[in-house]
């Protein structure tokens, strides 16, 4: 058998070990027995986003966005599409940049929105301005 793949809970954040051949099944958190995946981005706030983006085996892909940025406005449908088509291969999530200034802070965010992907807690692409959800989709699967 091999070693388990871990994933934080969207919901309740626990931390759940799934088998690699379980994750396209989806599979529930042994705490809350909610759906590890949903389809839906998932939003963070600083202790969330830690949590999600250093204890997850899932790679983490983060649309950095306000609610004043018209860009911003307009991608959320793409985002939220983009979801129901990378999970379980990555955890789409938003940071508000206007109540969590400290992770754009720590992270150089310049411009919005700015999609950032993250494994093994560490950035390893970044991608600024509003894509479709095809470019998104393909931007993530290139990057994975």
């Amino acid at each position: 058998m091999s070693n388990p793949i871990h994933v934080v809970c969207p919901h309740c954040d626990a931390v759940n070990r799934l088998p690699p051949e379980r994750l396209a099944d989806g599979g529930r958190c042994g705490q809350c027995h909610r759906a590890l995946f949903d389809g839906h981005p998932v939003a963070l706030n600083q202790p969330r986003f830690e949590r999600h983006a250093s204890r997850s085996d899932v790679p983490l892909v983060v649309d950095f966005w306000a609610s004043w940025c018209g860009p911003c406005q307009m991608m959320a449908p793409a985002f939220e599409a983009a979801a129901g088509r990378l999970e379980p291969r990555a955890r789409l999530a938003k940071v508000n940049t206007e109540e969590e200034q400290g992770l754009a802070m720590k992270f150089g965010i310049r411009s919005i929105p700015t999609i950032a992907i993250f494994s093994g807690g560490q950035e390893r692409a970044r991608q600024a301005g509003a894509m479709d959800t095809n470019g998104l989709v393909r931007w993530v699967e290139t990057q994975l």
